[in-house]
Protein backbone atom coordinates (compact mmCIF):
# COMPACT_ATOMS: atom_id res chain seq x y z
CA UNK A 1 0.00 0.00 0.00
CA UNK A 2 2.97 2.25 1.09
CA UNK A 3 4.82 1.89 -2.06
CA UNK A 4 1.24 2.70 -4.30
CA UNK A 5 0.45 5.51 -2.52
CA UNK A 6 4.33 6.84 -3.04
CA UNK A 7 4.47 5.67 -6.73
CA UNK A 8 0.85 7.82 -6.81
CA UNK A 9 2.95 10.86 -6.83
CA UNK A 10 4.50 10.50 -10.47
CA UNK A 11 0.89 10.88 -11.87
CA UNK A 12 -0.01 13.93 -10.18
CA UNK A 13 2.29 16.31 -12.14
CA UNK A 14 1.75 14.13 -15.46
CA UNK A 15 -2.75 14.56 -14.94
CA UNK A 16 -2.68 17.75 -13.93
CA UNK A 17 -1.00 19.33 -16.42
CA UNK A 18 -2.44 16.73 -19.22
CA UNK A 19 -5.78 17.01 -17.67
CA UNK A 20 -5.79 20.90 -17.88
CA UNK A 21 -4.16 20.70 -21.41
CA UNK A 22 -7.10 18.63 -22.44
CA UNK A 23 -9.34 20.83 -20.78
CA UNK A 24 -8.41 23.72 -22.51
CA UNK A 25 -8.26 22.20 -25.96
CA UNK A 26 -11.97 21.16 -25.36
CA UNK A 27 -12.80 24.45 -24.00
CA UNK A 28 -14.80 26.60 -26.49
CA UNK A 29 -13.67 30.09 -25.55
CA UNK A 30 -10.07 31.07 -23.75
CA UNK A 31 -12.19 33.38 -21.39
CA UNK A 32 -10.36 36.25 -19.71
CA UNK A 33 -7.63 34.59 -17.73
CA UNK A 34 -6.28 32.00 -19.73
CA UNK A 35 -2.79 33.00 -18.59
CA UNK A 36 -3.34 33.17 -14.97
CA UNK A 37 -4.76 29.55 -15.03
CA UNK A 38 -1.67 28.13 -17.03
CA UNK A 39 0.99 29.94 -15.19
CA UNK A 40 -0.57 27.95 -11.96
CA UNK A 41 -0.65 24.84 -13.40
CA UNK A 42 2.50 25.02 -14.40
CA UNK A 43 3.93 25.96 -11.08
CA UNK A 44 1.98 23.14 -9.21
CA UNK A 45 2.73 20.66 -11.98
CA UNK A 46 6.70 21.78 -11.75
CA UNK A 47 6.50 21.79 -7.83
CA UNK A 48 4.80 18.23 -7.78
CA UNK A 49 7.23 17.15 -10.14
CA UNK A 50 10.03 17.84 -7.76
CA UNK A 51 8.88 16.40 -4.83
CA UNK A 52 7.86 13.37 -6.68
CA UNK A 53 11.25 12.95 -7.76
CA UNK A 54 13.54 14.50 -5.04
CA UNK A 55 12.69 11.90 -1.71
CA UNK A 56 13.95 8.57 -3.39
CA UNK A 57 13.22 6.03 -6.31
CA UNK A 58 9.25 5.76 -6.69
CA UNK A 59 7.77 2.98 -8.74
CA UNK A 60 4.44 2.75 -10.11
CA UNK A 61 2.68 0.32 -12.52
CA UNK A 62 -0.05 1.67 -14.16
CA UNK A 63 -1.06 -1.41 -15.81
CA UNK A 64 -0.03 -4.86 -17.94
CA UNK A 65 -0.05 -4.83 -21.58
CA UNK A 66 0.72 -8.83 -21.67
CA UNK A 67 2.62 -11.37 -19.66
CA UNK A 68 5.59 -9.27 -18.52
CA UNK A 69 5.26 -6.56 -20.16
CA UNK A 70 3.94 -3.55 -17.80
CA UNK A 71 3.47 0.24 -18.72
CA UNK A 72 5.67 1.50 -15.70
CA UNK A 73 7.21 4.38 -14.05
CA UNK A 74 10.18 4.58 -12.28
CA UNK A 75 12.37 7.16 -11.30
CA UNK A 76 15.98 7.27 -11.33
CA UNK A 77 18.86 9.87 -11.66
CA UNK A 78 18.82 9.37 -15.27
CA UNK A 79 14.97 10.13 -15.30
CA UNK A 80 15.33 12.76 -12.52
CA UNK A 81 17.79 14.71 -14.14
CA UNK A 82 16.06 14.86 -17.60
CA UNK A 83 12.38 15.61 -15.85
CA UNK A 84 14.15 18.27 -13.72
CA UNK A 85 15.35 20.30 -17.07
CA UNK A 86 12.46 19.85 -18.67
CA UNK A 87 10.60 21.09 -16.43
CA UNK A 88 12.64 24.17 -15.54
CA UNK A 89 12.82 25.07 -19.54
CA UNK A 90 9.08 24.40 -20.13
CA UNK A 91 8.10 26.60 -17.13
CA UNK A 92 10.57 29.47 -18.47
CA UNK A 93 9.42 28.77 -21.94
CA UNK A 94 5.65 29.11 -21.12
CA UNK A 95 6.13 32.50 -19.20
CA UNK A 96 8.07 33.79 -21.86
CA UNK A 97 4.99 32.73 -24.50
CA UNK A 98 2.62 34.63 -22.72
CA UNK A 99 3.67 37.85 -24.73
CA UNK A 100 4.71 36.10 -27.63
CA UNK A 101 1.30 34.06 -28.45
CA UNK A 102 -0.98 37.07 -28.12
CA UNK A 103 0.25 38.00 -31.28
CA UNK A 104 0.67 34.73 -33.02
CA UNK A 105 -3.24 34.06 -31.81
CA UNK A 106 -5.07 30.85 -30.97
CA UNK A 107 -3.09 30.88 -27.51
CA UNK A 108 -6.04 28.27 -26.08
CA UNK A 109 -4.93 25.94 -28.31
CA UNK A 110 -1.06 26.08 -27.98
CA UNK A 111 -1.06 26.03 -24.25
CA UNK A 112 -3.67 23.38 -24.19
CA UNK A 113 -1.46 21.65 -26.41
CA UNK A 114 1.81 22.60 -24.14
CA UNK A 115 0.28 21.51 -21.11
CA UNK A 116 -0.41 18.35 -22.63
CA UNK A 117 3.13 18.13 -23.90
CA UNK A 118 4.92 18.94 -20.58
CA UNK A 119 2.62 16.01 -19.26
CA UNK A 120 3.60 13.81 -21.60
CA UNK A 121 7.37 14.35 -21.70
CA UNK A 122 7.44 14.12 -17.82
CA UNK A 123 5.82 10.63 -18.51
CA UNK A 124 8.65 9.72 -21.18
CA UNK A 125 10.88 10.91 -18.33
CA UNK A 126 9.82 8.75 -15.44
CA UNK A 127 9.34 5.75 -18.06
CA UNK A 128 10.83 2.35 -16.25
CA UNK A 129 10.95 0.21 -19.08
CA UNK A 130 11.39 -0.04 -22.70
CA UNK A 131 8.08 -0.33 -23.69
CA UNK A 132 6.23 2.26 -21.50
CA UNK A 133 9.44 4.62 -23.30
CA UNK A 134 8.19 3.72 -26.88
CA UNK A 135 4.61 4.66 -25.74
CA UNK A 136 5.02 7.83 -24.59
CA UNK A 137 7.50 8.44 -27.30
CA UNK A 138 4.81 8.10 -29.96
CA UNK A 139 2.58 10.05 -27.88
CA UNK A 140 4.87 13.18 -27.65
CA UNK A 141 5.67 13.36 -31.65
CA UNK A 142 1.68 13.67 -31.67
CA UNK A 143 1.96 16.23 -29.05
CA UNK A 144 4.07 17.92 -30.60
CA UNK A 145 3.64 18.46 -33.95
CA UNK A 146 0.70 21.06 -33.62
CA UNK A 147 3.20 23.20 -32.08
CA UNK A 148 4.70 23.15 -35.90
CA UNK A 149 0.99 23.52 -37.60
CA UNK A 150 0.39 26.22 -35.67
CA UNK A 151 0.19 29.39 -37.89
CA UNK A 152 -1.84 27.34 -40.47
CA UNK A 153 0.36 28.27 -43.34
CA UNK A 154 1.24 25.82 -46.25
CA UNK A 155 4.80 26.32 -45.22
CA UNK A 156 3.58 25.03 -41.44
CA UNK A 157 1.56 22.31 -42.90
CA UNK A 158 4.09 21.02 -44.64
CA UNK A 159 6.99 21.14 -41.85
CA UNK A 160 4.39 19.49 -40.01
CA UNK A 161 4.15 16.49 -42.28
CA UNK A 162 7.42 16.08 -42.53
CA UNK A 163 8.22 16.37 -39.05
CA UNK A 164 5.68 13.29 -38.59
CA UNK A 165 7.14 11.79 -41.33
CA UNK A 166 10.56 11.39 -40.39
CA UNK A 167 9.82 10.97 -36.48
CA UNK A 168 7.54 7.78 -37.61
CA UNK A 169 10.13 6.59 -39.87
CA UNK A 170 12.70 6.80 -36.93
CA UNK A 171 10.46 4.96 -34.76
CA UNK A 172 8.98 2.03 -36.86
CA UNK A 173 12.82 1.54 -36.60
CA UNK A 174 13.23 1.73 -33.08
CA UNK A 175 10.41 -1.09 -32.81
CA UNK A 176 11.92 -3.76 -35.01
CA UNK A 177 15.20 -3.65 -32.71
CA UNK A 178 12.48 -3.68 -29.36
CA UNK A 179 10.89 -6.61 -30.66
CA UNK A 180 14.68 -8.21 -31.43
CA UNK A 181 15.57 -7.43 -28.15
CA UNK A 182 12.72 -8.85 -26.31
CA UNK A 183 13.49 -12.45 -27.63
CA UNK A 184 17.58 -12.29 -26.09
CA UNK A 185 16.78 -9.77 -23.09
CA UNK A 186 15.93 -11.07 -19.39
CA UNK A 187 13.71 -7.75 -19.24
CA UNK A 188 12.63 -4.79 -21.10
CA UNK A 189 12.74 -2.79 -17.39
CA UNK A 190 15.66 -0.47 -17.69
CA UNK A 191 18.62 -1.92 -15.42
CA UNK A 192 21.79 0.50 -15.21
CA UNK A 193 24.71 -2.42 -17.02
CA UNK A 194 21.85 -4.06 -18.98
CA UNK A 195 19.87 -6.77 -19.69
CA UNK A 196 21.28 -8.77 -22.69
CA UNK A 197 21.42 -12.67 -21.35
CA UNK A 198 24.30 -13.46 -23.08
CA UNK A 199 23.62 -17.39 -23.36
CA UNK A 200 20.61 -16.33 -25.44
CA UNK A 201 22.66 -14.13 -27.00
CA UNK A 202 25.50 -16.53 -27.85
CA UNK A 203 25.71 -16.84 -31.73
CA UNK A 204 23.12 -14.29 -32.71
CA UNK A 205 25.27 -10.92 -32.50
CA UNK A 206 24.37 -10.17 -36.28
CA UNK A 207 20.96 -9.88 -35.54
CA UNK A 208 21.26 -8.03 -32.26
CA UNK A 209 23.89 -5.32 -33.71
CA UNK A 210 21.47 -5.33 -36.49
CA UNK A 211 18.67 -4.20 -34.26
CA UNK A 212 20.69 -1.73 -32.35
CA UNK A 213 22.12 0.00 -35.18
CA UNK A 214 18.14 0.46 -36.30
CA UNK A 215 17.40 1.42 -32.46
CA UNK A 216 20.24 3.99 -32.86
CA UNK A 217 18.85 5.26 -36.26
CA UNK A 218 15.34 5.64 -35.41
CA UNK A 219 15.80 7.21 -32.06
CA UNK A 220 18.54 9.44 -33.42
CA UNK A 221 15.86 10.91 -35.82
CA UNK A 222 14.33 12.86 -32.95
CA UNK A 223 18.08 14.31 -31.94
CA UNK A 224 18.64 15.20 -35.67
CA UNK A 225 21.14 12.89 -36.43
CA UNK A 226 21.86 12.14 -40.24
CA UNK A 227 20.22 10.84 -42.13
CA UNK A 228 17.52 11.60 -40.51
CA UNK A 229 17.87 15.14 -39.56
CA UNK A 230 15.64 17.06 -42.47
CA UNK A 231 12.40 17.36 -39.82
CA UNK A 232 14.42 20.14 -37.72
CA UNK A 233 15.45 22.82 -40.64
CA UNK A 234 12.11 23.14 -41.51
CA UNK A 235 9.28 22.61 -38.56
CA UNK A 236 12.08 25.51 -36.57
CA UNK A 237 11.20 28.21 -38.83
CA UNK A 238 7.52 27.43 -39.25
CA UNK A 239 6.94 27.45 -35.63
CA UNK A 240 6.34 30.39 -32.88
CA UNK A 241 9.86 31.33 -31.28
CA UNK A 242 8.44 29.48 -27.77
CA UNK A 243 8.04 25.97 -29.88
CA UNK A 244 11.27 26.17 -31.59
CA UNK A 245 12.68 26.42 -27.89
CA UNK A 246 10.70 23.60 -26.86
CA UNK A 247 11.32 21.63 -29.78
CA UNK A 248 15.19 22.42 -29.83
CA UNK A 249 15.89 22.63 -25.64
CA UNK A 250 13.61 19.37 -24.71
CA UNK A 251 11.79 18.10 -27.78
CA UNK A 252 14.81 16.72 -29.48
CA UNK A 253 16.30 15.38 -26.10
CA UNK A 254 14.38 13.01 -25.99
CA UNK A 255 15.63 11.18 -28.75
CA UNK A 256 18.81 11.16 -26.74
CA UNK A 257 17.30 10.01 -23.48
CA UNK A 258 15.59 6.81 -25.55
CA UNK A 259 19.27 6.43 -26.99
CA UNK A 260 20.81 6.07 -23.60
CA UNK A 261 18.18 4.01 -22.09
CA UNK A 262 18.29 1.31 -25.09
CA UNK A 263 22.40 1.41 -25.12
CA UNK A 264 22.96 1.73 -21.79
CA UNK A 265 20.24 0.37 -19.69
CA UNK A 266 18.67 -2.88 -22.05
CA UNK A 267 21.11 -3.69 -24.65
CA UNK A 268 24.69 -3.07 -22.36
CA UNK A 269 27.37 -0.95 -23.90
CA UNK A 270 29.90 -3.90 -23.60
CA UNK A 271 28.04 -6.01 -25.89
CA UNK A 272 28.77 -3.18 -28.76
CA UNK A 273 32.08 -1.66 -27.78
CA UNK A 274 34.76 -2.23 -30.48
CA UNK A 275 32.06 -3.35 -33.13
CA UNK A 276 31.03 -2.12 -36.39
CA UNK A 277 27.56 -0.65 -34.33
CA UNK A 278 30.09 1.19 -32.41
CA UNK A 279 31.68 2.85 -35.71
CA UNK A 280 28.91 3.56 -37.42
CA UNK A 281 27.07 5.27 -34.49
CA UNK A 282 30.72 7.55 -34.15
CA UNK A 283 30.81 8.05 -38.02
CA UNK A 284 27.65 9.54 -37.79
CA UNK A 285 27.48 11.60 -35.33
CA UNK A 286 30.95 13.33 -36.04
CA UNK A 287 29.40 13.80 -39.76
CA UNK A 288 25.98 15.31 -38.33
CA UNK A 289 28.19 17.54 -36.26
CA UNK A 290 29.77 19.29 -38.76
CA UNK A 291 27.66 19.10 -41.44
CA UNK A 292 25.31 20.99 -38.86
CA UNK A 293 27.74 23.45 -38.08
CA UNK A 294 28.80 24.09 -42.03
CA UNK A 295 25.10 24.51 -42.92
CA UNK A 296 24.58 26.83 -39.96
CA UNK A 297 27.48 28.76 -40.67
CA UNK A 298 26.14 29.55 -44.60
CA UNK A 299 22.37 30.19 -43.41
CA UNK A 300 21.14 33.37 -43.30
CA UNK A 301 17.69 32.99 -41.97
CA UNK A 302 18.17 33.22 -38.37
CA UNK A 303 15.92 30.39 -36.49
CA UNK A 304 17.17 28.58 -39.78
CA UNK A 305 20.32 28.75 -38.48
CA UNK A 306 19.67 27.82 -35.02
CA UNK A 307 17.74 24.96 -36.23
CA UNK A 308 21.38 23.76 -37.98
CA UNK A 309 22.82 24.24 -34.87
CA UNK A 310 21.04 22.38 -33.15
CA UNK A 311 21.36 19.43 -35.10
CA UNK A 312 25.53 20.10 -34.63
CA UNK A 313 25.26 20.13 -31.06
CA UNK A 314 22.84 17.51 -30.18
CA UNK A 315 24.97 15.34 -32.08
CA UNK A 316 27.89 16.41 -29.87
CA UNK A 317 25.99 14.06 -27.04
CA UNK A 318 25.78 11.12 -29.36
CA UNK A 319 29.24 11.29 -29.97
CA UNK A 320 29.89 11.40 -26.44
CA UNK A 321 27.49 8.64 -25.55
CA UNK A 322 29.44 6.42 -28.67
CA UNK A 323 32.87 6.24 -26.87
CA UNK A 324 30.88 3.94 -24.41
CA UNK A 325 33.63 5.17 -21.63
CA UNK A 326 32.44 7.28 -18.34
CA UNK A 327 34.36 10.22 -18.86
CA UNK A 328 32.44 10.34 -22.56
CA UNK A 329 29.17 9.43 -21.12
CA UNK A 330 29.80 12.74 -18.05
CA UNK A 331 30.21 15.01 -21.24
CA UNK A 332 27.60 13.98 -23.00
CA UNK A 333 25.04 14.30 -20.22
CA UNK A 334 26.53 17.69 -19.16
CA UNK A 335 26.15 19.08 -22.68
CA UNK A 336 22.37 17.40 -22.18
CA UNK A 337 21.85 20.02 -19.83
CA UNK A 338 23.78 23.03 -20.90
CA UNK A 339 21.99 22.91 -24.21
CA UNK A 340 18.69 22.95 -23.36
CA UNK A 341 19.44 25.85 -21.87
CA UNK A 342 21.50 28.35 -23.72
CA UNK A 343 19.72 26.77 -26.80
CA UNK A 344 16.37 27.99 -25.43
CA UNK A 345 18.48 30.97 -24.64
CA UNK A 346 18.95 31.47 -28.48
CA UNK A 347 15.64 30.46 -29.52
CA UNK A 348 14.07 33.25 -26.92
CA UNK A 349 16.37 35.74 -28.47
CA UNK A 350 15.65 35.18 -32.00
CA UNK A 351 11.80 35.67 -30.68
CA UNK A 352 12.24 38.67 -29.18
CA UNK A 353 13.77 40.12 -32.41
CA UNK A 354 11.20 38.77 -34.11
CA UNK A 355 8.53 40.44 -32.29
CA UNK A 356 10.06 43.77 -31.95
CA UNK A 357 11.18 44.44 -35.35
CA UNK A 358 9.84 41.57 -37.67
CA UNK A 359 13.20 40.60 -39.18
CA UNK A 360 14.26 37.21 -39.65
CA UNK A 361 17.52 37.27 -41.72
CA UNK A 362 20.77 38.06 -39.59
CA UNK A 363 22.31 40.61 -42.02
CA UNK A 364 19.13 42.81 -40.89
CA UNK A 365 19.93 42.78 -37.43
CA UNK A 366 22.98 45.26 -37.83
CA UNK A 367 22.75 47.79 -35.29
CA UNK A 368 20.12 46.10 -33.23
CA UNK A 369 22.39 46.72 -30.32
CA UNK A 370 21.41 50.14 -30.14
CA UNK A 371 17.81 49.71 -29.04
CA UNK A 372 18.00 46.22 -27.42
CA UNK A 373 21.03 45.77 -25.56
CA UNK A 374 20.11 43.62 -22.76
CA UNK A 375 18.68 41.53 -25.24
CA UNK A 376 21.83 41.20 -27.35
CA UNK A 377 23.97 41.03 -24.39
CA UNK A 378 21.78 37.55 -23.09
CA UNK A 379 22.40 36.43 -26.41
CA UNK A 380 26.10 36.91 -26.40
CA UNK A 381 27.03 35.09 -22.75
CA UNK A 382 24.73 32.47 -24.44
CA UNK A 383 26.60 32.24 -27.89
CA UNK A 384 29.85 32.45 -25.60
CA UNK A 385 28.35 29.05 -23.62
CA UNK A 386 27.80 27.40 -27.04
CA UNK A 387 30.89 27.80 -28.76
CA UNK A 388 32.52 26.53 -25.50
CA UNK A 389 34.74 29.20 -24.02
CA UNK A 390 35.56 29.03 -20.75
CA UNK A 391 34.21 29.98 -18.19
CA UNK A 392 31.21 29.52 -19.57
CA UNK A 393 29.01 26.14 -19.50
CA UNK A 394 29.95 24.80 -22.74
CA UNK A 395 33.57 24.57 -22.30
CA UNK A 396 32.98 21.64 -19.32
CA UNK A 397 30.95 19.75 -21.28
CA UNK A 398 32.70 19.69 -24.55
CA UNK A 399 36.19 19.52 -22.11
CA UNK A 400 34.91 16.19 -20.87
CA UNK A 401 33.95 14.92 -24.72
CA UNK A 402 37.14 16.05 -25.66
CA UNK A 403 38.94 14.26 -22.51
CA UNK A 404 36.57 10.65 -22.98
CA UNK A 405 37.48 10.52 -26.95
CA UNK A 406 40.90 10.95 -26.09
CA UNK A 407 41.02 8.32 -23.65
CA UNK A 408 38.82 6.08 -25.25
CA UNK A 409 40.40 2.83 -27.35
CA UNK A 410 38.29 3.81 -30.45
CA UNK A 411 41.63 4.02 -33.20
CA UNK A 412 41.11 7.44 -35.36
CA UNK A 413 38.26 8.42 -33.71
CA UNK A 414 40.57 8.98 -30.48
CA UNK A 415 41.99 12.28 -32.69
CA UNK A 416 39.21 12.69 -35.55
CA UNK A 417 36.50 13.38 -32.76
CA UNK A 418 38.13 16.03 -30.48
CA UNK A 419 39.36 17.60 -33.78
CA UNK A 420 35.75 17.77 -35.22
CA UNK A 421 34.84 19.55 -32.16
CA UNK A 422 36.90 21.88 -32.28
CA UNK A 423 36.33 22.89 -35.89
CA UNK A 424 32.68 22.92 -35.16
CA UNK A 425 33.61 25.58 -31.98
CA UNK A 426 35.04 27.64 -34.89
CA UNK A 427 32.68 27.42 -37.39
CA UNK A 428 30.36 28.14 -34.22
CA UNK A 429 31.61 31.23 -33.54
CA UNK A 430 31.95 32.22 -36.57
CA UNK A 431 27.76 32.00 -37.52
CA UNK A 432 26.91 33.40 -33.88
CA UNK A 433 29.27 36.05 -32.97
CA UNK A 434 28.83 38.25 -36.40
CA UNK A 435 25.35 39.10 -34.76
CA UNK A 436 26.98 40.57 -31.66
CA UNK A 437 29.38 42.47 -33.60
CA UNK A 438 27.11 43.99 -35.83
CA UNK A 439 24.43 44.44 -33.41
CA UNK A 440 26.61 46.41 -31.31
CA UNK A 441 29.21 47.87 -34.06
CA UNK A 442 27.31 48.58 -37.05
CA UNK A 443 30.24 49.53 -39.21
CA UNK A 444 32.44 46.26 -38.36
CA UNK A 445 32.43 44.16 -41.60
CA UNK A 446 30.86 47.17 -43.53
CA UNK A 447 29.71 45.44 -46.24
CA UNK A 448 26.75 44.09 -44.95
CA UNK A 449 26.17 47.16 -43.70
CA UNK A 450 26.40 49.39 -47.09
CA UNK A 451 24.28 46.56 -48.92
CA UNK A 452 20.92 47.23 -46.33
CA UNK A 453 21.85 51.24 -46.77
CA UNK A 454 21.32 50.70 -50.40
CA UNK A 455 18.54 48.34 -50.28
CA UNK A 456 16.39 50.74 -47.61
CA UNK A 457 18.08 54.31 -48.47
CA UNK A 458 18.42 54.54 -44.39
CA UNK A 459 21.73 53.56 -42.46
CA UNK A 460 20.30 50.13 -40.34
CA UNK A 461 21.01 51.84 -37.08
CA UNK A 462 18.68 54.63 -38.16
CA UNK A 463 16.02 52.24 -39.30
CA UNK A 464 16.01 50.58 -35.93
CA UNK A 465 15.40 53.95 -34.56
CA UNK A 466 12.62 55.01 -36.45
CA UNK A 467 10.97 51.31 -36.23
CA UNK A 468 10.85 51.90 -32.31
CA UNK A 469 8.50 54.96 -32.85
CA UNK A 470 5.48 52.16 -33.03
CA UNK A 471 6.60 51.22 -29.83
CA UNK A 472 6.72 47.32 -30.54
CA UNK A 473 10.68 47.15 -31.22
CA UNK A 474 11.61 49.17 -28.56
CA UNK A 475 13.57 47.29 -25.77
CA UNK A 476 11.54 46.89 -22.60
CA UNK A 477 11.54 44.49 -19.22
CA UNK A 478 8.57 42.41 -20.13
CA UNK A 479 7.89 38.94 -19.67
CA UNK A 480 9.55 37.78 -22.74
CA UNK A 481 13.27 39.59 -21.12
CA UNK A 482 12.64 38.36 -17.80
CA UNK A 483 12.49 34.50 -18.88
CA UNK A 484 15.76 34.97 -21.33
CA UNK A 485 17.76 37.00 -18.51
CA UNK A 486 16.42 33.98 -16.13
CA UNK A 487 17.96 31.54 -19.01
CA UNK A 488 21.14 33.83 -19.14
CA UNK A 489 21.86 33.64 -15.74
CA UNK A 490 21.67 30.54 -15.06
CA UNK A 491 23.96 29.42 -18.32
CA UNK A 492 26.22 31.90 -16.51
CA UNK A 493 25.99 30.02 -13.52
CA UNK A 494 26.27 27.06 -14.31
CA UNK A 495 30.00 27.18 -15.91
CA UNK A 496 30.76 29.01 -12.89
CA UNK A 497 29.75 26.12 -10.59
CA UNK A 498 29.54 23.05 -12.17
CA UNK A 499 30.77 20.93 -9.79
CA UNK A 500 27.63 19.66 -8.63
CA UNK A 501 26.64 18.87 -11.99
CA UNK A 502 29.43 16.93 -13.11
CA UNK A 503 29.56 15.24 -10.27
CA UNK A 504 26.05 13.72 -10.52
CA UNK A 505 26.39 13.32 -14.46
CA UNK A 506 29.63 10.87 -13.08
CA UNK A 507 27.83 8.90 -10.77
CA UNK A 508 25.12 7.84 -13.46
CA UNK A 509 27.97 7.25 -15.91
CA UNK A 510 29.58 5.08 -13.77
CA UNK A 511 26.71 2.77 -12.86
CA UNK A 512 26.01 2.09 -16.47
CA UNK A 513 29.45 1.32 -17.27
Amino acid sequence: MNEIYDGFWLLLPILLSGASGIGLLLKREAGKRLHLFVGVVLVLSVGLMFAAVWPGKRSLTLFTLMDGIPVYFHVDALGRLFAVITSVIWLITGIYAFLYMKHEGEEKRFFGFYLLAYGVLLSLDFAGNLITLYFFYELMTLTSMPFVLHSGSKEAIMAALKYLFYSMCGAYCALFGIYVLYQYCDTLTFTAGGTLNPVLAAGNSGILLTAVSLMLLGFGAKAGMFPLHAWLTAAHPAAPAPASAALSAIIVKSGVLAVIRGVYYIIGPDFIRGTWVQTAWMSLSLLTVFMGSMFAYREKVFKKRLAYSTISQVSYILFGLSLLTPTGMTGALLHVVFHACVKCALFLTAGIFIFRTGKTRVDEYTGIGKRMKVTLWCYTFASLALIGIPPFSGFTSKWYLAQGALQSETGIFRILGPVILLLSALLTAGYLLPITMKGFLPGVGGQNAENLTEETGTPPADRMQRETDDGRSAEKMDKMSAALLVLTILTVLLGIWPNPLIQYAAKIAAAVM
